[in-house]
């Protein structure tokens, strides 16, 4: 099987370069407005936010922000196929500018820009990030009534276009093949994970980098990606993250057999996606083997409680709780090409034959 991924070093607010109704899975983790490392941006792209900034008039530069954003969703909307689902992490910000402090409820005004573009608003998830900070407080510490209450989480929205599910042919066999363990649904689709932490880039500090590459970039944990690829999309599909970065969804979706598309402002974040693929076929093997131990001893523990599994995967030795999983099919990275800007992977089908725990 062979998969596709093409980054376009641009603004996301034009993405002609795709067809309307053409993007299966939008998943993405945009610049926060109104948290501060994302300023600058915000301010490129219209003074007037700079100057409301300047001004402290947070409202005013909050709303301004999130108008850039809806420029990039209502493309979003556009390509999007009838049925596509849109993930979308996001963080609502705490400031205070002037002498005010408060909240900047980014997932409302994301939610309204989904609705307003006709998409239908799914249950979200709550990523929760807990610090152990000991001066995470803000506000009057021990005293009432001016403590503030910490943020700890993040949203993954999620959206459908139209209020229509996907379709598929009858007897899909990428849909099938595609089948998650009954398990990890019990996980997945639960509205609060604690399980997924943020982790650092890493970036390398260059102060000859004009366009301050570790200062523009932020936490987007592999597993966030990779997780949400498998619970709303099928092989082969194809998965759009407007706001690149350092291409982890990309990475996420050569993982999980899709083809992908990215587009991102800053060309340099190229290096580090290439760097990250010096371990890439390495790093699909072990997340499978997770997997796959992971549900071994799920079955153990299953089967210890005297309770009866039914049903056996076809493609390998082991047994599954229900019937829809019977068909999963898991895919590694053979190899991959590249040319400019653009990535072909080989894939093929990850074999084993043992009950036991997979070394």
């Amino acid at each position: 099987m062979e998969t596709n991924h093409t980054i376009f070093f641009k603004d996301s607010s034009d993405m002609s370069e795709l067809q309307s109704n053409s993007i299966d899975l939008m998943i993405t983790s945009p610049p926060y407005p109104m948290i501060e490392m994302w300023d600058t941006l915000f301010s490129s792209l219209n003074d007037d936010i700079k100057q409301a900034l300047e001004k402290g008039d947070g409202k005013k530069a909050f709303n301004l922000m999130h108008e850039e954003l809806d420029k990039v969703w209502s493309e979003v909307a556009r390509v999007l196929k009838i049925g596509g689902i849109a993930c979308i992490n996001i963080g609502d910000a705490t400031r205070k500018i002037g002498k005010s402090f408060q909240l900047y409820p980014n997932h409302v005004k994301l939610t309204t820009s989904f609705q307003n573009n006709g998409f239908i608003e799914l249950p979200s998830i709550l990523w929760r990030k807990p610090t152990n900070s000991p001066n995470k407080f803000l506000g009057s510490g021990m005293l009432p009534p001016n403590a503030y209450i910490t943020l700890e989480h993040e949203y993954i929205l999620i959206f459908r276009k139209g209020d229509i599910k996907k379709m598929f042919p009858p007897k899909s066999e990428n849909r099938y093949n595609s089948a998650f363990f009954w398990e990890e649904r019990n996980k997945w689709f639960t509205d609060v994970w604690e399980d997924i932490k943020g982790v650092s880039q890493n970036l390398i500090n260059n102060t000859n980098d004009k366009n301050n590459t570790r200062e523009r970039s932020a936490a987007f944990p592999l597993e966030l990606p990779y997780r949400l690829i498998n619970m709303f999309s099928v092989y082969e599909d194809k998965i759009l993250d407007p706001f690149w970065g350092t291409g982890t969804t990309t990475l996420a979706a050569m993982i999980s057999t899709r083809n992908s598309i990215g587009f991102e402002l800053n060309s340099g974040f190229m290096k580090v996606f290439r760097g990250n693929l010096n371990n890439l076929k390495e790093l699909n093997i072990a997340i499978i083997k997770s997997r796959l131990n992971r549900h071994l001893n799920f079955i153990k523990k299953y089967k210890m409680k005297d309770k009866d599994v039914k049903y056996n995967a076809i493609y390998y030795n082991f047994p599954v709780i229900t019937q829809q999983e019977r068909d999963i099919l898991f895919y590694i990275i053979k190899e991959y090409r590249e040319g400019i800007n653009h990535f072909t992977l080989d894939h093929k089908q990850f074999e084993f034959e043992s009950e036991n725990k997979i070394s």
